[in-house]
């Protein structure tokens, strides 16, 4: 009789431990909680625009389009097409620039957003060549770089040479 209700309540026990493991699992695999979708959507800005890296560019500027506010820039296979925004940073030489200032057949870089839409909103745009500061800041990261690439990387190891008996 002891022996009976001793593997009842084993029986018990394990029934509930497979049913409340199931139901856990289940509850972590089912949709996000509320508070996870109010987070995703309160990355998003008033504009739809979820907050993602941006995606750098650089090249020739090969058409403006004053109207609209955007400037092509032509590639190897296709050619993208930029918008400027309020919330775009123009700078020239350092300085801050205006949509006037930009140009065909003149270079520019800087970074853009890509839209739900498709079409690509210019984060920041600096136009002409790069300045010394730029070039300076450049040399000084890839000498860091490669700083690092050397401390990383195993040094060249020794194989014991073989030697022909005569």
């Amino acid at each position: 009789m002891k022996l009976k209700n001793l593997s009842i309540v084993g029986l018990f026990f394990a029934v509930a431990i497979i049913c409340f493991s199931r139901w856990s699992y289940a509850k972590g695999k089912g949709s996000p909680s509320p508070d996870a979708e109010n987070s995703a959507t309160s990355a998003a800005d008033n504009s739809g625009v979820t907050k993602t890296r941006a995606t750098p560019f650089r090249g020739m500027i090969a058409s403006v389009d004053d109207n609209a506010k955007t400037f092509t820039i032509a590639g190897k296979d296709t050619s993208r097409v930029l918008k400027i925004t309020d919330k775009t940073i123009l700078t020239k030489a350092g300085q801050p620039a205006t949509m006037k200032d930009v140009v065909a057949n003149e270079e520019v870089r800087g970074s853009y957003y890509k839209m739900p839409d498709g079409s690509m909103e210019a984060k920041f745009v600096k136009l002409g060549p790069l300045t010394e500061a730029e070039k300076a800041d450049r040399e000084a990261r890839k000498a860091k770089r490669d700083e690092k690439k050397a401390a990383i990387s195993p040094s060249a190891s020794v194989s014991p040479s073989i030697s022909p008996s005569s």
